[in-house]
């Protein structure tokens, strides 16, 4: 059997891109997933926050995954779990282990994939923390996950450094569960987070923030005892007596999630050193014709609602693709780059005509700014140094994720076949 679709990862981005994929069309979808259940990372995020842009209301994470696995229930997608995709060979052949004995190691045919795979957390190795390896360090999805679904408190007195969403909700899921959290440390001088996470889980519950500040030694022997820290200078070097020791059981790393692209590498997929994720169209196809990704797996969303909404794209192009045949060529493409003040962009390309669609009516425009900024504008301009439009903003942060829609006439009128993005901050303007 050769399938129109198989979607590797069943989490938020697999589901939605999948049911769209399904509604656009396509009947033979396959969904790989690689553990028991779907639904990924929501299922152990049961704090409240989800589906407020895509749903207008406010859901748990096992709530929003469940809405779209209702959903897939009433169609004929085929679901395969505890299955692990090891490569995707020329042809669009995948390579898939199983743990059923009799299916084993097998081979898919398809003629179009949407990676979905998410990303993985950064370990205590990537950062180079110093001193001894007791047991109490954890990353702090890990935690979240013995505690949530496994029912294990991991700690009783604990310190979180980095101040990215997962750390922080897990700051006072700890404290909920009668932990004492001592502290959040970051960093960099600006925090990480939502600022809605930053009220309702560490200020509410008097949790201090230390911003410029890192780990600088753990002490311990068999289980963490205590980790010092101290405040670092504009070149996150620690500044000599600045150090502060904080006697606690348990240490959560907050430091950073990195796109799982293992599988895209090895498909030979272009990869955007900015983002960790495969470089993609606006209508999210990779550089490999027919291969196309959504999600984590692309950028670090903060939101899962706007994962939803790229995947659902991704699942529409992926339906086009198969009914309509491929996408034009790059012929009249735009190169999108960041500019002054932002870090990257996502999609990388966007055709002046729009792939299977014929026509592009619109292209929405994710990025992220490198600092806090406070009243704004970003600004839109062409190769030539043109510019094409400019969006007003009160206040922006590396921890919050920006996007923009960039109309058909604007795109018609770009030259030089690229499109810059940046930032420029009014004089004066507040940046608390």
């Amino acid at each position: 059997m050769i399938y129109d679709l198989i979607v590797v990862g069943g989490g938020p981005a697999g589901l939605a891109a999948a049911l769209s994929a399904w509604e656009a069309g396509l009947r033979r979808i396959l969904i790989l997933e690689r553990d028991r259940e779907l639904g990924g990372i929501l299922n152990q995020c049961i704090h409240n926050g989800f589906g407020l842009h895509y749903f207008q209301e406010e859901l748990t994470g096992p709530e929003y995954a469940g809405r779209f696995v209702r959903l897939l229930r009433e169609t004929d997608i085929q679901v395969l779990s505890d299955a692990m995709v090891l490569n995707i060979g020329d042809g669009d052949v995948l390579r898939v282990q199983t743990v059923d004995p009799i299916m084993g190691c097998r081979e898919l045919s398809t003629r179009t994939v949407i990676l979905a795979m998410g990303c993985r957390e950064r370990t205590r190795g990537a950062i180079g923390t110093p001193g001894n390896r007791p047991a109490g360090i954890l990353t702090a999805g890990a935690a979240q996950r013995y505690l949530n679904i496994e029912g294990c408190l991991v700690g009783r007195r604990a310190v979180i450094l980095g101040s990215g969403d997962i750390g922080l909700i897990m700051a006072r899921r700890m404290t909920l569960e009668g932990a004492k959290v001592l502290a959040c440390l970051e960093v960099m001088p600006y925090s990480g987070g939502l600022t809605r996470n930053l009220v309702q889980c560490l200020e509410d519950f008097g949790i201090p923030l230390y911003l410029s500040h890192t780990v600088t030694e753990i002490q311990g022997r068999n289980r963490l005892e205590r980790v010092l820290a101290a405040r670092v200078d504009e070149n996150r070097r620690p500044v000599p007596g600045t150090e502060i020791a904080f006697d606690c059981d348990t240490l959560l790393l907050s430091v950073g999630l990195i796109p799982e692209n293992e599988l895209t590498r090895q498909a030979g997929i272009e990869i955007d050193r900015r983002t960790g994720g495969p470089v993609v169209w606006e209508n999210m196809e990779t550089s490999k014709r027919g291969v196309f990704a959504c999600g984590n797996v692309v950028h670090v969303h903060d939101l899962v609602d706007f994962v939803t909404m790229e995947s659902r794209r991704a699942g529409a192009a992926a339906a086009r693709y198969v009914l309509e045949g491929p996408a034009a060529g790059e012929e009249g493409a735009l190169e999108l780059s960041n500019g002054e003040g932002v870090s990257y962009t996502v999609p990388q390309r966007i055709h002046k005509v729009n792939g299977n669609a014929r026509q592009n009516e619109k292209a929405e425009i994710f990025f992220r700014v490198n600092r806090v900024c406070g009243k704004s504008q970003i600004l839109v301009e062409d190769g030539e140094g043109n510019r094409l439009a400019a969006f007003r903003r009160e206040r922006m942060a590396p921890g919050e994720m920006e996007r923009m829609t960039l109309p058909a006439a604007l795109l018609e009128r770009a030259a030089g076949g690229r499109l810059t993005v940046s930032v420029r901050e009014e004089k004066g303007a507040d940046v608390q």
